[in-house]
């Protein structure tokens, strides 16, 4: 009989009975759907109250193009954003640096300033809409610029929803967009937490992203341990600063995917959930239930698709809506059947959009509360999960915790080395993929695409420089100038960050300066290389 192994390494029987789950405590281990420990679920009633929200990952291009994607998929039915800037953006350049030319607007949209985000945001209601904002090194700038439109639209600070990824550890370990060295970057994201807890309640100001580590080639045990591990990284550090964790815990959430086997994705978040909520409870202290709930974003990643027959990963597609409904997804993203080739176009997008509706309103699916539990199968997968994710993290802890495994390296060696072994198992066929490794026709992959290539329009860069000028021109330079000197000087000092951000924003201090006045204080990071 062949092997089969689950992608976190432990082996997979052929049939599962009740002495496969004799050690499950269901009060202790399951539990009740809105329960401690969450394993089926953080609602009591899930879905059947409150759908997933749909977030596409959207943007390229310039703020006009990018908002009117953002309203053709809503018009669709789409009821949350979720928004992708480009390298330049990312990395805290602004669009003339000559580091940027090439990459403005061709993998995101750029912003330089307020007055791109206002573009972007144009004719969006904001105490309406709940906007995740993919970004890092850049978040506290980027997020000061949707407050402060946000403002400008008149609405409430109580009133606005967004979520900032602001996960600097996962960037050091899966992405590389960082740019200032580990303790600087920690405490940006400390800045933006404490900043948004105590002056906009319903921000989420850190989405801690097992994503992209899976991505960049961990295991889906990793990937989970890997993501609690980082999570706890943030509250040691808002603990350190004299924050009581309810005060900033209610408002973490998570960035996860689901584009492996169903069952053991399933088993991930129901184990990754009861870890977290204990961990909250019994190591921190966290009385506040809402601070135990591990509350995620799940959807796939493009590595779940292949180039060759590009249609195949509208199945593929449909697959990993079904596993993040099952594993319990508080948010839904799908990447795109033309992933692989290209800038998502807006038939894709829509199709990705559709795929989740469907799952929400045909398959039943959302009918009912973790409609697996109690399988002999899932509990067990679950227990053996949750064993293999508690394995991982002590691994970590051998490193000397997560933020000296980036400082060293050692974290970024060990994913590296897992997306070598995954490689392979993809050359060798271990691991099946249709039309890749398996059932493979002899048609030239390029005879087989029918994608719509995105067209990367070189006067958008264009475009964009015009408005920078533009804006550089119209602005009160006295006043950025001072707000810039205040955003040094809270740099050298111990300050929190956000107010002198706000202020260099409001007065449309571009992105660029803005990084580079922290830069002039906190210098560069110098990746540690580890084999």
């Amino acid at each position: 009989m062949k092997e089969i192994k689950a992608h976190a390494g432990f082996p997979i029987a052929p049939v599962y009975g009740p002495e496969d789950v004799a050690g499950v405590e269901f009060d202790r281990d399951i539990g009740r759907p809105g329960e401690y420990p969450y394993t089926r679920g953080i609602h009591k009633h899930m879905y059947r109250e409150r759908l997933w929200t749909m977030r596409q990952y959207v943007g390229f291009g310039t703020p006009v193009e990018t908002n009117a994607r953002f309203k053709y998929l809503m018009a669709h039915g789409q009821d949350a954003l979720n928004v992708a800037f480009d390298l330049p953006t990312q990395l805290g350049l602004d669009s003339d640096d000559p580091k940027a030319e090439g990459e403005v607007g061709r993998a995101g949209m750029a912003v330089d300033t307020l007055a791109d985000m206002e573009d972007a945001f144009a004719g969006i209601p904001l105490d309406r809409v709940s906007v995740s904002l993919t970004i890092n090194g850049m978040a506290a700038p980027i997020t000061a610029m949707y407050y402060a439109v946000a403002e400008k639209q008149g609405v409430a600070a109580d009133r606005v929803v967004t979520t900032p990824q602001n996960d600097i550890l996962k960037e050091f370990i899966a992405r590389g967009t960082w740019i200032y060295p580990v303790d600087p970057s920690l405490r940006l994201v400390a800045d933006l937490i404490e900043f948004s807890a105590r002056h906009y309640p319903r921000s989420n100001p850190v989405s801690v992203c097992g994503y992209h580590i899976r991505e960049a080639g961990c295991t889906t045990a990793q990937e989970m341990a890997y993501g609690l591990a980082i999570a706890a990284a943030y509250v040691e550090l808002m603990l350190a600063r004299g924050m009581a964790v309810d005060e900033f815990a209610p408002r973490i959430s998570f960035n996860f995917t689901a584009w492996g086997k169903i069952f053991e994705e399933v088993a991930k978040f129901r184990a990754g959930r009861r870890l977290y909520a204990r961990m909250l409870r019994e190591r921190f202290r966290a009385v506040n239930p809402k601070s135990w709930m591990f509350r995620s974003l799940i959807g796939g990643g493009g590595s779940a698709f292949a180039m060759q027959e590009p249609e195949n990963n509208i199945v593929r597609g449909a697959y990993i809506a079904l596993a993040a409904s099952l594993a319990g997804a508080q948010t839904m993203a799908l990447p795109t059947y033309d992933e692989a080739y290209t800038i998502p176009s807006p038939k894709a997008q829509l199709i990705a959009l559709r795929t989740m509706q469907i799952c929400a309103e045909e398959s039943g699916a959302a009918d009912t509360v973790d409609p697996l539990a109690g399988s002999y199968y899932v509990e067990a997968l679950t227990s053996a999960m949750e064993k293999r994710i508690e394995e991982e993290l002590a691994s970590v802890e051998r490193m000397g915790g997560i933020v000296e495994a980036v400082r060293t390296g050692a974290i970024q060696a060990e994913v590296a080395r897992q997306a070598y072994l995954y490689e392979q198992k993809i050359v060798s066929g271990e691991i099946p993929r249709v039309a890749v490794n398996c059932h493979v026709g002899d048609v030239p992959v390029e005879a087989d695409r029918d994608v719509e290539l995105y067209a990367f329009d070189p006067t958008a860069h264009a475009a964009q420089l015009a408005r920078l000028e533009r804006t550089r021109a119209q602005r009160d330079g006295g006043a950025t100038r001072t707000a810039l000197r205040r955003v040094a000087q809270a740099a050298r000092g111990s300050e929190n960050l956000m107010d002198p951000i706000m202020e260099a924003v409001k007065a449309y201090a571009t992105l660029g300066e803005i990084a580079q006045a922290m830069r002039d204080v906190f210098g560069e990071h110098k990746e540690a290389v580890k084999f």
